[in-house]
């Protein structure tokens, strides 16, 4: 079997590429940056290039589409929409023209919106930022291509945070907040949120090769949940820092914080840590049920 991973220099990508090797699979890569640790298996390459695409489908068996535009202060905005819906558009017309019948597309939970706790597989789409809203539009681009033609899979993965070693992202900055000691406390810390490890999502993505012609749309989490303040308390116990004083302030100074760094970044044009849209995000409760994996 003959795959291609797009996106695959990424943090879940490079996991997944390794995996896939291990299991004898004959994997490529097709992405916008080099990959550190399999360069020789890459096409450099962007989603929105639809000849480029059309190539790196060239006698490919499934097709793992990985590649986003994610972080919260993407500008301009537009490049959601371009990247994550036009490119989902490239990938199928590739796929059309190559014969490709397979495709595994890691979504979001985003689509769900916040403070949905427990959302499972039908619960409303009501996403709120321009990234959910992106994904949600490409996951109906590969919907409607499932749809048309014989013998097509198609399986959706909406995974939530993940983390693990060499993760840059959003566990990570925790972490290194609380250990320098300049983590603030926004809220009261109850809400809960859903993880998980790239070890396990990997996993199940390439268990996922094995299904059975169809359409699949799964949420992915690792249980159980933690409340911030759960898990705050553990990263502070294991640095040792229970001893320190922890600051908290009430929500909506920190939104009003959260909001006088969004006046400033449209004023000097620069990005900052701190946005109304982390907080909102950091204090909402954000956590999906994983029911329609265990069966």
């Amino acid at each position: 079997m003959k795959i291609l991973v797009i996106g695959g220099s990424g943090f879940i990508g490079t996991y997944l590429v390794k995996e896939l090797l291990q299991a004898g699979y004959e994997v490529r890569i097709f992405d916008k940056n080099p990959s550190e640790a399999f360069n020789d298996l890459i096409t450099i390459g962007d989603v929105r290039d639809q000849a480029a695409l059309n190539d790196a489908l060239r006698d490919i068996d499934v097709v793992y589409n990985l590649a986003a535009e994610h972080r919260d202060d993407v500008t301009p905005v537009s490049l959601y929409r371009d990247v994550n819906v036009q490119g989902a558009k490239n990938i199928v017309q590739a796929a059309e023209i190559n014969n490709v019948k397979k495709i595994i597309f890691t979504s979001t939970v985003a689509v769900y919106g916040l403070n949905k706790p427990d959302t499972d597989e039908d619960s409303p789409l009501e996403p709120f930022n321009e990234y959910g809203k992106s994904k949600l539009a490409a996951e109906g681009t590969f919907k409607q291509w499932a749809e048309v033609g014989e013998g097509k899979s198609l399986v959706i993965v909406r995974p939530v945070v993940i983390f693990g070693e060499g993760n840059k992202g959003n566990v990570y900055n925790l972490i290194s907040q609380i250990a320098g000691n300049k983590f603030v406390m926004v809220g009261d810390g109850s809400n809960k949120k859903s993880m998980g490890y790239v070890g396990n999502i990997v996993r199940f993505l390439i268990k996922t090769l094995s299904f059975e012609e169809g359409k699949y749309t799964f949420n992915y989490a690792d249980k159980p949940d933690l409340s911030v303040n759960e898990l705050v308390g553990i990263v502070r116990t294991e640095l040792v820092l229970n001893g320190k004083r922890l600051v908290r302030l009430p929500y909506m100074i920190g939104m009003t914080g959260g909001y006088t760094f969004d006046i400033l970044s449209r004023i000097t044009g620069n990005k900052y840590p701190i946005s109304s849209i982390r907080i909102r995000k950091f204090c909402a409760n954000t956590t999906v049920s994983t029911r329609a994996l265990e069966t």
